[in-house]
């Protein structure tokens, strides 16, 4: 133990005394509060141009209904209700009239107009699509019956979603003026209820009392576990990324050779892995030291996931062990810091895997397949944190229950690749195969 935690305090201090990792440990936070910075500027600043849709009309009667039905949702979105600022751009159609010989060449020249910027995209309101037949799915619906958007824009198209529910309300309008209904009480009938998200309700522990409903802050809820599951990320791989080429190095200068006089193979990389340990648990405590502070300066320190803080340093000392002995074994495997960097996807894939799927498991956190995944030992610190920081929390044995696999997790690997180490460490001139590193771990 003594000889690991010197070689543990000797890696630590290097580490914490390195200007690389005090630049990184400043910079870091800088960036990602630049980030949000920069949603927060784009949200105070947003792009309220005036945006010209034309509209082909085949039904010839919705798109002077969907023209008033865009008209009365500019009124409603315009300007913030509160500061009285534009908020968005304001909906402007043109009615086009239909060219029936030849769409295409009509669909052509409004498509022209659009790469010229004259107008921002246009709609196609299909023949039927003011009463179209029944489908539950939308791509079986006839060409005549849809409402078809043409537009130059990439990626998530505000504008399209803006739009639809202005098009459903015009179309709507016409229905309800088929059936009799009076003009004047079509915003009533088309008016939408308000659900507003709220807490549980809670009983006071202390009082007995039944605490009183208030909203929920959706926003939070949304932030806190990704910023939490965020730190534990950056983590985990500012910890143990750099010890692959670090091993390596030193394999290809045979360090390890002077060192084996005065240690054994275990104690090396045990005392690697418990400085990663240290480093990363420093950094953590500096990161949630500040961001508390930062909350408690804006008053929402009642925000802070404090009852997390346990677990987090749980499934922080657990993925760094992990993974750094992980990176011991492969390092110690290659004959080159070069060939060490070809095989770090394998040491970050039980990292990004889980950030792959951090949207489904936000939209359903207790959900099978969400259970199921944060209870898959690679993946469970990540998933499990970010499930049982969600508002709705998880079942009281699951993070137990994935605290047991990952125990015995961080134990099967490190075992596997202090043998690996063991074996790899004397070995020069190659890079040891897979199946080789598979024969190590099992034989020794």
């Amino acid at each position: 133990m003594r000889k690991i935690l010197l070689v543990a305090k000797r890696d630590y201090l290097a580490a914490i005394r390195s200007k690389p990792f005090l630049l990184g440990l400043v910079v870091t936070p800088i960036l990602a509060g630049s980030g949000f910075l920069g949603i927060g500027i784009m949200k105070a600043k947003p792009d309220t141009a005036e945006r010209r849709l034309a509209i082909v009309d085949r039904t010839g009667v919705a798109a002077a209904t969907i023209i008033e039905a865009t008209e009365e949702k500019n009124t409603k979105d315009l300007f913030d209700k509160k500061t009285g600022r534009q908020v968005t751009p304001r909906y402007a159609f043109e009615i086009v009239a239909p060219d029936n010989a030849d769409p295409n060449a009509q669909r052509l020249a409004l498509s022209e107009r659009v790469r010229r910027r004259e107008l921002f995209a246009f709609l196609e309101v299909g023949r039927d699509a003011v009463h179209p037949p029944r489908s539950e799915d939308s791509d079986k619906v006839p060409e005549a019956s849809r409402v078809n958007y043409y537009s130059n824009t990439s990626g998530i198209d505000e504008t399209r979603q803006w739009i639809t529910s202005a098009v459903s309300d015009g179309l709507r309008r016409v229905r309800m003026a088929e059936l009799g209904v009076d003009k004047s009480r079509f915003s009533e009938v088309l008016s939408s209820a308000t659900l507003q998200p709220m807490e549980l309700l809670v009983r006071d522990p202390k009082s007995g009392q039944i605490e009183e409903p208030h909203k929920r802050n959706e926003i939070a809820g949304f932030i806190i576990p990704f910023v939490l599951v965020l730190l534990l990320m950056m983590m985990v791989l500012v910890s143990s990324g750099p010890m692959l080429g670090a091993v390596a190095e030193d394999k290809m200068q045979r360090v390890y050779e002077m060192l084996l006089a005065s240690a054994t193979p275990f104690e090396l990389i045990m005392g690697k892995v418990v400085g990663a340990v240290w480093l990363s648990v420093t950094s953590s405590v500096l990161y949630l030291a500040g961001g508390l502070l930062v909350l408690e300066a804006l008053a929402m320190i009642g925000l802070a996931p404090v009852g997390l803080f346990g677990w987090f340093a749980v499934y922080l000392v657990a993925d760094v062990m992990v993974l750094c002995a992980f990176a011991s074994a492969l390092g110690a495997a290659c004959s080159s810091p070069n060939d060490a960097q070809h095989l770090a996807i394998f040491l970050m894939a039980p990292v990004l895997i889980p950030m792959l799927v951090v949207t489904p498991v936000m939209r359903a956190p207790n959900g099978i397949v969400a259970t199921v995944l944060s209870l898959v030992p690679p993946f469970t610190p990540l998933l499990m944190l970010m499930r049982q920081a969600m508002p709705g929390g998880v079942p009281a044995w699951q993070p137990w229950a994935g605290l047991v696999g990952v125990m015995g997790w961080t134990v099967l690997v490190a075992w596997a690749a202090a043998r690996i180490f063991r074996i790899g460490i004397l070995m020069q001139g190659k890079t040891a195969t897979v199946g080789e590193l598979f024969r190590w771990a099992l034989r020794g």
